[in-house]
């Protein structure tokens, strides 16, 4: 089996630049951990990143996040293309992406960005729903963004949506809705952020006079792994799931309430997999006592087993009269899982029983 290229983002933060407004939940300053952007410091900041880089194995990108790129003053865009265009033209980086709001995507900036090497556009997709779009404040609609997304499939980018649970008034068949007009507009590859609630924003006001009520974690995970399975079935790739931690965001540090954690992404990942094993097995007829062997790709291994052991806990739980066993197969794809069954004398030690 062919070895996976390691795809690697360096990223460069221009905070809130180009945003005509505020939506509910956005603070780019805490999302970013930065306040203001130097443009003489993002060279610097590009060798530091590609000094640490294993290029054997490496697939490296230049990417733009954390504003509306294609929104900033159009002087500050090209000059940053410019930055860029000289790691690729030495061949130190395959290309660049950059994140951009749907109603900044027309065929001249399409034009542009396809000069100066980039090579993926990630969008702000957040919901296809009008309803949940008005009431987040968004200033573009549902159709605006089928138009972006399919004008950058037509000018041969890839398209990376991105999209958020648990916005005002949003429902998981939204949500769901969501992620299935994502796959069906033609994307590679798709983030899933369940809305956090960040001091000093719309949504933070809204929460505390009783006129929003945020996802707990318990359910923006089972919401994610719904999420992900209408992804993994159209075959796009699921990039992230969750905001990033770092110093600038913490509980009481930055965010106020919410869907937050460290380690939300493998726990979605992990109900991901419960539920894909408990469906498996409960088609099949288990032979009494007997072992449950489950095998999964081996960079899986860790969602499969569930984050803290959860899923071996809940299989337990559930089938009381069984014990379980996880493997891994490098044979399977991402995503995958295979099951068998075992006589209890071929019990075997196994550290993730």
């Amino acid at each position: 089996m062919k070895k996976r290229m390691k795809h690697i983002n360096i990223p460069i933060f221009v905070p809130h630049a180009g945003c005509p407004h505020d939506c509910v939940f956005c603070n780019q300053k805490k999302i970013t951990g930065k306040d203001s952007f130097d443009i003489s410091l993002v060279e610097r900041e590009i060798e530091a990143a590609l000094s640490t880089v294993d290029f054997s194995n490496s697939y490296v990108e230049i990417a733009f996040f954390g504003g509306s790129f294609t929104g900033i003053d159009r002087k500050l865009m090209l000059s940053l293309l410019e930055i860029s265009d000289k790691f690729v033209n030495i061949g130190k980086v395959s290309g660049v992406r950059c994140s951009t709001r749907p109603d900044y995507i027309d065929n001249e900036i399409l034009s542009i960005l396809k000069e100066h090497h980039v090579k993926t556009i990630e969008i702000g997709v957040q919901s296809m729903n009008d309803r949940v779009l008005e009431l987040s404040e968004r200033g573009h609609s549902a159709a605006d963004t089928e138009r972006a997304c399919r004008l950058i499939v037509e000018s041969g980018f890839e398209l990376v949506g991105q999209m958020m649970t648990g916005l005002p008034s949003s429902t998981l068949e939204d949500e769901l809705e969501t992620a299935r007009k994502i796959c069906a507009l033609g994307a590679s590859a798709a983030r899933i952020y369940p809305t956090v609630v960040f001091w000093d924003t719309a949504l933070y006001t809204l929460q505390i006079s009783g006129k929003y009520i945020p996802l707990s974690i318990d359910e923006a995970v089972k919401r994610s792994a719904d999420i992900i399975d209408i992804f993994v079935s159209a075959g796009v790739d699921i990039l992230r799931v969750g905001l990033c931690e770092n110093e600038g965001l913490h509980l009481d540090k930055g965010i106020y309430s919410g869907a937050f954690h460290p380690a939300l992404g493998e726990m979605c990942f992990s109900e991901y997999y419960f539920k894909k094993i408990v469906g498996t097995l409960s088609s099949v007829e288990i032979p009494d006592n007997s072992i449950v062997e489950i095998y999964s790709d081996p960079s899986s291994l860790s969602k499969a087993v569930g984050y803290k052991r959860m899923n071996i806990n809940r299989l337990r739980k559930l089938y009381p009269g069984q014990k379980f066993r996880f493997h891994t197969d490098k044979e399977l794809m991402r995503y995958e899982i295979e099951i068998s069954f075992t006589e209890p004398s071929a019990n075997k030690y196994n550290p993730h029983t």
